[in-house]
């Protein structure tokens, strides 16, 4: 059973390196262009190099600061505020189409707005993330919470609970599963930010990196550190995966 388990992740490895080593070998035979795309043996030889002399994990601690920052803000808010949406159906009304229209909007194209407002500081950062991470949660929230079964609220009014009793003990738990799509999809839309604007202003941990590479035409560098955020993304998924299964009463028994 353990060799199952593992089976998928040793499948996916295994694309991987076969995909790569095809890529070398069209490089190789000047199939590809090497100006545009490196080997990918120095891609994975420069990690050493970053670490060294770009201080990637410095980088990567300020990056991860700040994501969990907008991350932590995106959840609060997003999860309070559909669950008042929830509560108040003709706000929910009111506002759910502007929320949903939210989500769409290249919200990285306002960071000229957000500089004026907060400055050159991580400060702006944070903010955008947690604005462009926001409207998700606060959909799937609301989806989480209207989609619970008629059948579940009856036994909780049957046993005479209260309607805090009712959201803690039934509503909430039954939405967790679609309230956690929110906030993975809200980490997505903030990380997507975040290194976008520290690309594009120049100041930060990777996004800045990425930017210094490219204008210094390091292409194994530049490709390295996107893969490298790209691990780190699993990581953070993976660790919410094993979070939204700590708050599910049924995994943990």
């Amino acid at each position: 059973m353990r060799y199952l388990t593992l089976l998928p992740l040793f499948f996916g490895l295994a694309s991987v390196a076969i995909f790569l080593g095809c890529v070398e070998l069209l490089l190789t035979f000047g199939l590809l262009n090497q100006f545009v795309i490196p080997f990918p043996s120095a891609v994975l030889g420069s990690f050493g190099r970053l670490f060294a002399e770009e201080q990637l994990f410095h980088r990567l601690v300020l990056t991860g600061t700040e994501a969990l920052a907008a991350s932590v803000l995106v959840s609060l808010f997003g999860i309070s505020i559909g669950v008042l949406l929830h509560r108040c159906r003709v706000l929910q009304l009111a506002t759910e189409p502007w929320i949903a229209a939210i989500t769409a909007a290249p919200i990285v194209l306002a960071y000229p707005l957000f500089l004026v407002m907060f400055g050159r500081s991580a400060v702006t950062i944070v903010a955008m993330g947690f604005f462009a991470g926001l409207a998700p949660v606060i959909l799937k929230t609301l989806e989480g919470l209207n989609g619970v079964r008629k059948s579940f609220i009856n036994v909780g009014h049957s046993y005479k609970l209260t309607p805090a009793q009712l959201f803690w003990k039934i509503e909430l738990p039954a939405a967790v599963p679609t309230i956690f799509v929110g906030v993975r999809l809200g980490l997505v839309f903030a990380l997507i930010n975040l290194i976008g604007v520290e690309f594009l202003i120049n100041f930060g941990g990777l996004g800045q990196l990425v930017n210094d590479l490219a204008e210094r035409y390091d292409l194994p560098g530049v490709f390295a550190t996107i893969v490298f955020v790209i691990l780190v993304s699993v990581v953070i998924f993976s660790a919410l995966e094993r979070m939204e299964r700590w708050f599910r009463p049924a995994d943990r028994s």
